[in-house]
């Protein structure tokens, strides 16, 4: 069975390269793309993905808005946030709106991997995430250990 993936990132040609690179994996169907998060959440409702790949910083809706609003409506959708920070204070406020991976933009590679892991009901993190969690703060900088 195909996971049904929605892609929600402001940069077009961003997605089109994510587009192009899970078109490769045969069990994986990018069913849309939307630019905005107003756009993902009525994209959402129309195409009924499986998945949803979302940055956070969005015109019009950011991605921890869409994410509430999203899976208020749908609560059996899959959030994975791709973004290019790995600081821990976004990624705690977007698993506490309900997304289920984080990935950031430069590990985009280990998205197919992610889709899988949340279809199996499993929570996901990038390598980068991980190794910023596992992290220690120095100087009072929960973010990502870095002075």
């Amino acid at each position: 069975m195909r996971s049904r993936v929605l892609l929600a990132d402001d940069h077009k040609l961003f997605r089109e390269a994510l587009r192009n690179m899970l078109q490769r994996h045969p069990d994986i169907e990018v069913v849309g793309e939307a630019g905005d998060g107003i756009q993902a959440v009525e994209m959402v409702r129309s195409l009924l993905p499986d998945v949803v790949v979302m940055d956070i910083r969005m015109p019009r809706l950011n991605g921890i808005a869409a994410i509430g609003q999203l899976l208020a409506a749908h609560p059996s959708v899959k959030v994975i946030v791709l973004s290019v920070n790995s600081a821990l204070i976004f990624v705690q406020e977007m698993l506490t709106a309900g997304a289920r991976g984080y990935v950031t933009k430069s590990d985009a590679e280990e998205l197919p991997r992610a889709i899988r892991a949340v279809m199996h009901d499993l929570d996901y993190r990038s390598l980068e995430v991980a190794a910023a969690a596992a992290a220690p703060a120095r100087a009072g900088n929960p973010i990502d250990g870095a002075a």
